[in-house]
């Protein structure tokens, strides 16, 4: 995505920061967990997504949003075990240190997932046949 567009990136600031403040909304009129769940909401994806519209266009607009969607799939899954693992470690560590904990483990896997897959994507593995 080395060609993002001002107005792309505006509006994933836009659509990001909305879903973060309703999620606190919801989040204090609700309930903790109503909140959690509205935080696990995919606003980074979905603007991405939407945004590759601006950005590109035809067959490559189809394989931008392809190979985005297959990367989003990687990302939600280690989200999910993020969330987990902050559960387990919050009331253990402390909400600082256990904080810290699990986003250091989310940085650690979420880079070996990226090398990984960009080693199995320069082999050709996650690339739709043309």
């Amino acid at each position: 995505m080395s060609g993002l567009s001002l107005s792309a990136l505006l509006i994933r600031f836009i659509l990001g920061g909305t879903a973060v403040i309703a999620s606190t909304i919801i989040s204090r009129k609700l309930g903790d967990r109503a909140g959690g769940i509205f935080a696990a909401f995919p606003a980074v994806f979905l603007a991405a997504l939407l945004t590759n519209g601006l950005d590109f266009h035809g067959q490559e607009l189809i394989s931008h949003s392809i190979l985005l969607s297959k990367g989003a799939i990687f990302g939600m899954a280690i989200n999910i075990g993020v969330a987990i693992l902050a559960g387990y470690l919050l009331p253990r560590q402390g909400w600082k240190r256990g904080l810290t904990e699990a986003m250091v483990c989310w940085f650690v896997v979420s880079m070996v997932v990226v090398m990984i897959t960009s080693n199995y994507e320069s082999k050709g593995g996650l690339h739709e046949k043309k």
